[in-house]
């Protein structure tokens, strides 16, 4: 039996076949690495956290969440729920919070929900996965999983601004955190902890709407890694990580640089520091191919 279990809330981004798919092959290895078991949440659903604020009104898009949380409670009873997604974290854990906080609300959600034969008492904890990592686990116990050391690699630690706020991870300042300079030196690597755009927005659906006003934030947050000798970015953010990566490319054609900057999760430096393999960590999910985490994970 795992030491520690948790429900767990994958969302739509990081689902099998999904952009982020790659993100939920590495935590599931960390996890295992680390003792956790994720239950999943049966049928759930989308937090809303995008379309729910094109016009469908409050009690629709926070019933989306409450339904996830009541599922939960019935099935995974006395779990923390737990998510990867900083965008589904942020929906859910909102929609947690204020239910708690408005009786007529909640009344409101519980009259849909009885639509499903479902019931909230919105009272599990609503968990990143980082905080998890950070709070529950610690980095002692992180650092003790190490067998190969990621020495020699020097890693900007890309927080965004979804985990940060309104939220963010208990004791950590919101204008500089520095749980992952200080998970990036657990696993042996060389942290970045002047980055000064740690928690810089990536533009977030902008990169649709307005493209060029998001790679402009883009381009400053990788230019910044780059100014610091970074050989990587890492992030807990999935659109983060996908519009930080993805859209260097089409920045480079518009301003003449020459970006090739890795962008990965905290889950798949943990996977290669725990001496998994490159398909374990996930890393054939890379755009951008993070070479120096490959090297390690041949050894």
């Amino acid at each position: 039996m795992a030491k520690r279990e948790y429900s767990f809330y994958p969302g739509c981004s990081s689902q099998k076949g999904a952009s982020s798919s790659n993100y939920l092959v590495s935590v599931q290895t960390m996890c295992e690495e680390l003792d956790i078991q994720l239950n999943e949440i049966p049928d759930w659903n989308c937090c809303a956290a995008s379309i729910g604020y094109a016009g469908g009104g409050e009690l629709p898009r926070l019933a989306l969440s409450a339904r996830n949380i009541a599922l939960s409670e019935e099935h995974n009873p006395g779990q923390d729920i737990v998510a990867t997604c900083a965008a589904c974290w942020l929906a859910t854990r909102e929609t947690q919070e204020r239910l708690q906080h408005d009786e007529g609300l909640l009344a409101e959600a519980n009259t849909a929900l009885a639509e499903a034969g479902l019931k909230l008492r919105a009272d599990a904890p609503i968990k990143h996965m980082a905080e998890v990592l950070i709070q529950d686990i610690g980095y002692e116990e992180i650092g003790s999983k190490v067998k190969k050391p990621l020495e020699g690699i020097k890693i900007a630690g890309y927080v965004g601004c979804q985990t940060n706020r309104p939220f963010g991870i208990a004791g950590e300042s919101y204008e500089n955190p520095k749980y992952l300079d200080k998970l990036v030196e657990t696993l042996g690597a060389d942290s970045i902890p002047t980055y000064e755009k740690k928690v810089q927005c990536c533009g977030g659906a902008l990169a649709f709407s307005e493209p060029e006003k998001s790679q402009e934030m883009i381009k400053g947050i990788i230019e910044a890694a780059y100014d610091h000798g970074a050989d990587m970015i890492v992030t807990p953010c999935p659109v983060c990580q996908m519009n930080v990566e993805v859209y260097q490319d089409q920045i480079n054609a518009t301003h003449g640089t020459k970006f090739k900057m890795p962008v990965v999760y905290y889950s798949t430096l943990m996977s290669v520091a725990y001496g998994r393999s490159a398909a374990d960590a996930a890393l054939n999910g890379q755009v951008i191919p993070a070479k120096k985490l490959e090297e390690i994970a041949a050894k």
